[in-house]
């Protein structure tokens, strides 16, 4: 179990509400951190409050959307309210949803090798798999063997950031440690694969077709450019992708060992998502733009379009593809 420090023991103790909150358009394991961490609190006897700018795209966490609220009215707070953000590096991840907060005495758990927050009160560690993996050493610390429920929202977590454990190696020992006290609690890892993987639509099939007939090679093959235009964005919507999938086709390409994905979203901005197998370091690419993430999975928000950014994105690359053998 993961050492959790002294300061995050006594800082989720000390008040008696927390608000909860992640990083914008989250994912399984922003999710399924914050309503672990949130039934422990409750079940420590604290008041909570949940808290999401959104939006949920991913179709595996649409159900919990109702969970959470998208502002809090700082006002209505009582004196000992204090705030956690979990899966970002600061208060400015977590978007409008944070407006009026930040007077709030604040803490941070995050497992992202690019978060190096100076706040005093985090739960920072760059080597974990996931957020969840740190959530539930501090469910464990403060509340003995999670409840089934805790256990389910921490494999849903655990299994998302690790893509269903694809992405760790033999260095694991201790996440499937902690996944293993997770299934003895009553997590069911047939069922989240199935609530992960199932559901998908129609058309997100359709648009990883099209996104797959828009591969470029560079580099030898060793680096793979794709990108989804804004008629794709407006025929399809934000909740008809499915990243995992695409990012899974293209890594199993020969030769592949690096992937960026250009998405306009709007006339004037881009997200961006950015992944490696095991030599290449994307979080330095994603970082050089203002994003950041994971040594093998990072992202970005950046303003310009899919022409402009695409050559720059390649050229920032070159450094790390020049000084590694083919």
């Amino acid at each position: 179990m993961s050492d959790v420090p002294s300061n995050i023991e006594s800082f989720l103790k000390n008040y008696g509400t927390y608000v909860i909150a992640g990083h914008k358009e989250p994912d399984g394991d922003c999710i399924g951190s914050s309503l672990a961490l949130d039934s422990l609190l409750r079940r420590l006897g604290k008041k909570t409050v949940l808290l999401s700018a959104g939006p949920f795209k991913r179709p595996e966490i649409k159900k919990y959307e109702q969970l959470f609220h998208n502002s809090v009215d700082p006002t209505t707070l009582p004196a000992d309210a204090a705030l956690v953000v979990l899966d970002c590096s600061n208060i400015e991840r977590i978007g409008d949803a944070g407006n009026g907060l930040e007077s709030l005495p604040i803490a941070i758990i995050d497992h992202h090798a690019t978060n190096d927050t100076a706040l005093e009160h985090s739960f920072v560690d760059g080597k974990a798999p996931s957020t969840a993996f740190l959530v539930q050493s501090v469910v464990e610390r403060l509340g003995g063997s999670p409840t089934k429920e805790e256990a389910e929202y921490l494999l849903f977590g655990m299994c998302t950031d690790t893509g269903y454990f694809r992405h760790l190696d033999a260095t694991s020992a201790q996440t499937f440690a902690h996944t293993s006290r997770l299934v003895a609690a009553g997590a069911n890892p047939k069922k989240t694969f199935a609530a992960m993987s199932g559901g998908k639509s129609f058309g997100s099939r359709i648009l990883i077709s099209r996104l797959l007939s828009r591969m470029v090679r560079y580099y030898g093959g060793r680096l793979v450019v794709t990108y989804e235009n804004i008629e794709d964005t407006q025929e399809f919507g934000l909740e008809g992708r499915d990243s995992d999938s695409l990012y899974q086709l293209i890594q199993s390409i020969s030769g592949v060992e690096a992937i960026v994905v250009v998405r306009q979203e709007t006339e004037t901005d881009c997200a961006v998502g950015f992944r490696s197998l095991d030599r290449i370091d994307v979080s330095l690419v994603a970082s050089s733009f203002g994003g950041g993430g994971h040594r093998q999975a990072s992202g970005l928000s950046i303003k310009g379009t899919i022409n402009e950014l695409i050559p720059r994105f390649v050229a920032a690359f070159a450094p790390q593809f020049e000084g590694i053998a083919p």
